[in-house]
């Protein structure tokens, strides 16, 4: 199998057991959630859902043991998820290539249905170990299902968001990452930027920037890594227009309104920078 092509599938904001918290924080930024996921695994989410990709709030209920994993993270964004159609050969293939993974691993949710009837969205998952970057979980992720996930009734928000456009990685030595995109995806999808590294990723890119690059680009708005080398640290979204992600944050304290972006400081999104841009 060639090395794979790297496609967002999802985006993961880890909530640990904030997850009230975090439901009603995005809920006010304008997004429309899918209800609450339990995932077999012992997880719960949220999903943003997008036109081919979507944002997940993940979390463990109060007292939860399935998991645990979630709580060795901080809360913010801390995951990076690619589409892959095989889990199986994915996997063969990545260590076929020297990429350490996990074994790929399978769990499902229940889906309650406009019309009340419950269906189980399934999936199955090959991930990176924990210790391959402090930045955060890189996976990837076969749907079982993509009916039960990426429905209308989800892809709609109120702040006109339609998908991720850009990921945004902030590292003191990005020079591992650099390495580690290309003998996932190969060198060819790594391209040097003004302020650092970006990995095209389908219509979106992963960027890999220093943490003043971080700072130019977001100023006060940005996370601070909580003492991290690397970490995820910023979101952008593409948006209907700005006009319309303007309206549904009219009420949310300390937005950053320019002539190009919207942007929503960390400390109101959960841990992570969120960029709308038309």
């Amino acid at each position: 199998m060639p090395l794979p092509v790297p496609v967002f599938d999802h985006v993961v904001v880890n909530a640990q057991e904030r997850m009230d918290e975090a439901e009603a924080c995005y809920r006010r930024l304008g997004f429309t959630l899918t209800p609450r996921g339990f995932h077999t695994l012992g997880s719960i989410n949220h999903l943003a859902v997008f036109g081919t990709d979507y944002l997940e709030l993940i979390g463990l209920p109060p007292g939860g043991s399935g998991r645990r994993e979630l709580m060795d993270w901080p809360v913010g964004l801390n995951g990076l998820v690619f589409a892959t159609e095989d889990a199986d050969a994915l996997a063969a293939a990545l260590r076929q290539g020297g990429v350490s993974c996990e074994e790929p691993q399978s769990f499902s949710r229940p889906v309650v249905l406009a019309d009340g009837t419950a269906r189980d969205a399934a999936f199955r998952t090959v991930r990176l170990p924990g210790e391959t970057t402090e930045a955060g979980r890189l996976y990837f992720c076969a749907h079982a299902s993509r009916h039960l996930v990426w429905r209308d009734e989800w892809r709609r928000h109120a702040n006109g968001a339609l998908g991720v456009a850009r990921a945004v990685i902030a590292a003191e030595q990005p020079d591992a990452l650099v390495v580690l995109f290309s003998r996932l995806f190969g060198a060819g999808a790594i391209a040097r930027t003004d302020d650092g590294h970006r990995l095209a990723v389908g219509l979106a890119e992963v960027a890999v920037v220093s943490p003043a690059a971080l700072r130019r680009r977001y100023g006060t708005a940005a996370s601070d890594g909580g003492g991290r080398g690397a970490w995820m640290a910023a979101l952008e979204l593409r948006t209907a227009s700005l006009a319309t992600t303007a309206a549904a944050l009219h009420d949310v304290a300390d937005i950053h309104i320019g002539v190009a972006r919207i942007t929503v400081p960390a400390a109101a999104a959960m841990g992570v920078a969120l960029s709308f841009l038309p």
